[in-house]
C-alpha cells in the first residue's frame, strides 16, 4: 500500500498559510496522511482527480486540528489535489 503527497504551492498571507498540493494512492490504497506543514489546521479541501470518480474523499479528522499531518480516506487508487488552510 501506497500514499504519497507533494506540495505544489504556499501562499502566505499575514499570519494565514494556504498550502496546496497532491495526493496519489497505488497498489490499492484507500488514503493516507497528508503532511500540511501547518501547526493548526483549520480547512481541508479534496478533489479527485481522473475519469472515473467512484467516490468523494473525506477527511478523516476534526477541524481544527491541532497538528500538521491530516488523514483522509479515498477510494483505492484515487489521486487528486487537495487546499489546507491554517497557521
Amino acid at each position: 500500500m501506497t500514499f504519497t503527497s507533494t506540495i505544489i504551492r504556499q501562499t502566505i498571507s499575514e499570519t494565514r498559510r494556504r498550502i496546496e498540493g497532491t495526493f496519489l494512492n497505488t497498489d490499492n490504497d484507500t488514503g493516507g496522511d497528508i503532511d500540511t506543514t501547518l501547526t493548526i489546521v483549520e480547512l481541508v479541501l479534496l478533489q479527485v482527480t481522473g475519469s472515473s470518480v467512484v467516490s468523494a474523499p473525506v477527511v478523516n479528522e476534526s477541524l481544527p486540528l491541532q497538528g500538521r499531518n491530516v488523514t483522509i480516506v479515498t477510494s483505492a487508487d484515487a489521486a487528486g489535489i487537495w487546499v489546507a488552510e491554517g497557521y
